[in-house]
């Protein structure tokens, strides 16, 4: 039989707390910290930017002729022919179209006839009066006779006038058989055929004509904007600057002077009417057309702008999300002057060469921690983020 080996408890025992000592002097437990730091939240940043910026007026406006004439008869007649093409381009006193003038001349020639008879008459009664007057010096005839004859020349006289303004008026009555252009301008659509009888009371005419060099344009800005505007008129002594753009704002079509500051404000609506002209010489601008303005009136000196996405829009007001020297974001309340192409003039709340976050603000809480993106991948974030941020 194999012997037990009796091991003392008490031995037993400290040689467990020694390899325990000595596993733990080898092996320290690390802590861990159960709540890891937030991922760094993507952002599209810009800089605050400063330099002169234009302060604007805007207002909706629609583009009128400077000029707008109706071609109408002033006599009754056949239209013999047309002499223009629609929407051609025509100048002052170009001939439109001719209308028959044979009984114009008619007229002419009748009363040129009457002139010549009644001249003859009075070049005979004037030799008789100068023959009665002789013998009447003598004796040889009375006063009577001399007096007649007098008169008779006096009445051929008057009778040579008449002849004479009958015809100039018929002379007037021909020219208006040829049917011109009044101004420089464009031809519309043609209101009556080759053939058809034209007169007065055809209140349509034989077309319009309209003027689009100059053009001008009639636009609205709230009656508030009046004092502004007359003491930028008084400052400059020029005629204010105005801007035409389409309706999208995506387009500037001409650059024009303020030309009118309407006399009375539109009680209605509070407004007033301003008018503006433009050479148009590209053609931009038609008339009816719906375009947006822009008045000049002020540059703002080493202004403050950003990207209009910069400014978000809270229940104090408008405000801006910051970016810290730490990369984390602070909310700045901001106050905005005025937004044009995509730009906001700021008047406080910003410093110049500031960084804000021009995109990703609705994933960012203030002392949220961020990563600026740039080049590809802040395009391609910003797209991400117009699909993906919520709709307010």
């Amino acid at each position: 039989m194999k012997k037990k080996v009796v091991i003392p408890a008490v031995l037993l025992i400290a040689a467990l707390a020694a390899g325990g000592a000595y596993f733990t002097h080898i092996q320290p437990l690390e802590k861990v910290d159960a709540t890891p730091a937030p991922p760094k939240v993507p952002i599209v940043a810009g800089t605050v930017a400063q330099h002169d910026v234009p302060i604007y007026l805007t207002g909706v406006g629609t583009v009128i002729a400077y000029n707008t004439d109706v071609v109408r008869a002033q006599i009754q007649g056949q239209i013999i022919s047309i002499n223009f093409t629609e929407g051609q381009t025509v100048h002052a006193g170009d001939l439109l179209a001719q209308i028959d003038p044979r009984p114009y001349q008619a007229l002419i020639e009748q009363y040129t006839g009457n002139l010549e008879r009644d001249q003859a008459q009075l070049k005979n009664a004037e030799a008789n009066l100068t023959r009665y007057t002789t013998l009447g010096n003598k004796g040889w005839a009375t006063p009577q006779l001399i007096e007649t004859q007098q008169a008779q020349v006096g009445e051929l006289q008057a009778a040579i006038k008449t002849d004479q303004a009958l015809i100039d008026a018929a002379k007037v009555q021909l020219s208006y058989t040829r049917l011109t252009s009044p101004i420089d301008g464009v031809v519309g659509i043609r209101q009556i055929d080759v053939g058809n009888i034209i007169s007065p009371s055809n209140t349509n005419g034989l077309v319009v004509v309209t003027q689009l060099h100059p053009i001008s344009l009639i636009f609205t800005l709230p009656e508030t904007s009046l004092p502004q505007i007359q003491q930028q008129q008084q400052k400059t002594k020029s005629p204010l600057t105005v801007f035409a753009y389409n309706q999208d704002n995506s387009m500037q079509l001409d650059q024009g002077v303020l030309g009118l500051v309407n006399n009375e404000i539109l009680q209605t609506t509070g407004s007033i009417q301003l008018k503006a002209n433009f050479d148009n010489k590209a053609n931009k601008l038609w008339p009816g057309e719906l375009v947006n303005a822009r008045l000049l009136v002020d540059t703002r000196h080493d202004g403050l702008t950003v990207p209009a996405a910069v400014v978000q829009q809270g229940a104090k007001g408008p405000y801006a999300y910051v970016v810290n020297p730490d990369d984390t974001v602070a909310i700045r309340p901001i106050k905005v002057a005025q937004t044009s192409d995509g730009q906001a003039l700021i008047d406080s709340g910003l410093k110049a060469n500031e960084q804000v976050v021009v995109d990703g603000q609705y994933k960012l809480q203030p002392g949220t921690h961020v990563t600026i993106l740039h080049g590809q991948a802040a395009q391609e974030a910003a797209a991400q983020d117009a699909l993906q941020a919520p709709i307010p």
